[in-house]
């Protein structure tokens, strides 16, 4: 038997396969279609999810072929200078195709061994006590013990659950895709710039050799958003948004998206999870869609891993739900809110022009750039030390730095004491005595994914958090 099937093969199931094969899963990933997809959705990576790749040992592959740019106008385009002193070693977005970002975390998954079958549709599925069976759409049946839906925004796993996505239907749509534009690029970001004063749901952006990245306001909203728009309806619409068409010409792609707002109620049923859009979609504003899914992978990949295994204690899998969901909720809400700022209507012009002044202060600037970033996020791990439940930055130590000690996907303990031990948790837990001019407490023990879960210098007190977060210590390690 399969250990895990993961529907979906895109970013946040290839995450979740390269976590799970850390520690020994069995993985089959099924992925419909066949080749893989040229559409750049996605063009970029936030902080969190670029500190994810360090933690893993993926950052130097990313940088290869990604760009630096600094963090500045991502909440509804606002302009507004980075924030100073972010609590990050990577203050920065690393700008990736998505296409690239799909290849590194697909050889990534294969390189520690996860398989991946392409073609290959999910038509039904069944669950027992025991585990779950897969029915593809050519009859074949698979049996795992456990299913994750990494399926997207119309995620089959999801219907087939009859899991609730309640949310907000789509009030504008946008038009996206690749073409070639035969006006002069210095007329283009001419036109270009004064279309976006007032709608910053319009650009053309140059991807060099005469071809544009080309988004633009559709005319109403479609029955079907599956249906990718056709080069007239882009002319159309950009002669009646900026009075020109460009002379667009010879699409790569074309797509739509549109503003919708839903989130599954359960991130889980019985044997079987969601993640990434399969639970929640949004507009795309502030670039979070990929972020996030990869960040709900790297939250359920130990746990999971940690089921199986026969390791986790009682409510380690149900944490995934409640830590995500809440997390997704306040992506929705920020969105939402992003896309009224971006509407060229008086009422949210007028909000508009009074954010533009909020977002000078630092304090709020800071606030929304953590939010876009996910470097502000916060989990419920117990206690009140202001540290416990936030991820911890990279931080130089005395021989290296953390996050290069963090690639195998185990625990650890940073001990800056000499004094504390995990035995009962050593094949689980990393023990490193080491000292940082950055860290003002005498240790700290960290999840898997990062996030500390105690804080403190008592041996006692330290046995409850390896417990709840690790489970029962091993005996012969105790002797």
């Amino acid at each position: 038997m399969i250990d895990v099937i993961i529907v979906g093969g895109g970013p946040t199931g290839m995450v979740l396969a390269a976590e799970l094969r850390l520690h020994d899963v069995r993985v089959l990933v099924l992925e419909k279609d066949a080749e893989p997809t040229p559409v750049v959705r996605s063009l970029g990576l936030h902080a969190r999810s670029i500190e994810v790749m360090d933690q893993r040992g993926l950052l130097e592959r990313f940088l290869e072929l990604g760009t630096t740019h600094p963090i500045r106008g991502f909440f509804a385009a606002l302009p507004a200078p980075p924030p100073e002193r972010l609590d990050t070693a990577h203050p920065y977005v690393l700008g990736i195709q998505q296409p690239d970002t799909d290849r590194l975390l697909s050889e990534h998954a294969v390189e520690l061994g996860a398989e991946v079958r392409r073609g290959c549709a999910l038509a039904g599925l069944e669950q027992d006590d025991e585990g779950v069976t897969a029915v593809l759409a050519d009859g074949r049946r698979l049996r795992a013990r456990y299913l994750v839906g990494c399926d997207g925004g119309r995620s089959p796993v999801r219907k087939l659950l009859g899991v609730a996505f309640p949310g907000e239907p789509a009030s504008v749509e946008t038009l996206l895709g690749e073409m070639e534009v035969t006006t002069p690029q210095d007329e283009v970001a001419s036109v270009v710039a004064g279309i976006r004063a007032t709608q910053s749901r319009f650009g053309l952006g140059p991807l060099g050799n005469g071809t544009y990245r080309v988004v633009v306001p559709a005319d109403g909203v479609s029955e079907d958003r599956s249906t990718p728009p056709t080069l007239d309806e882009f002319r159309r619409q950009l002669r009646a948004t900026a009075g020109t068409d460009f002379g667009v010409h010879s699409p790569r792609w074309l797509s739509r998206f549109g503003d919708a707002t839903r989130q599954a109620e359960r991130y889980r049923v019985g044997r079987v999870f969601l993640a990434g859009d399969a639970a929640h979609v949004h507009p795309p504003t502030g670039g979070q869609g990929l972020n996030l899914g990869i960040q709900d992978a790297f939250n359920l990949g130990w746990k999971l891993a940690a089921e199986i295994g026969g390791r986790a204690p009682d409510g380690l899998l149900d944490s995934y739900e409640s830590e995500r969901h809440p997390v997704a909720a306040d992506v929705l809400v920020n969105t939402r809110a992003q896309m009224e700022l971006m509407s060229t209507d008086p009422g949210p012009q007028a909000v508009r022009r009074l954010m533009t002044e909020l977002i000078e202060f630092e304090d709020v600037n800071r606030h929304l750039v953590e939010k876009i970033t996910a470097i502000g996020i916060r989990y419920d791990v117990g206690g009140h030390h202001p540290l416990l439940g936030r991820r911890l930055r990279d931080i130089p130590l005395g021989r290296g730095r953390l996050y290069a000690l963090m690639h195998r996907g185990r625990g650890l303990l940073l001990d800056q004491t000499g004094r504390l031990s995990v035995a009962g948790h050593a094949d689980r837990v990393d023990h490193v005595v080491e000292t940082s001019e950055e860290l003002d407490v005498p240790a700290v023990l960290l999840r898997p994914d990062g996030y500390i879960a105690w804080v403190g210098d008592d041996q006692e007190d330290l046995r409850g958090p390896l417990a709840r977060w690790f489970g029962a210590p091993t005996a012969t390690e105790m002797r």
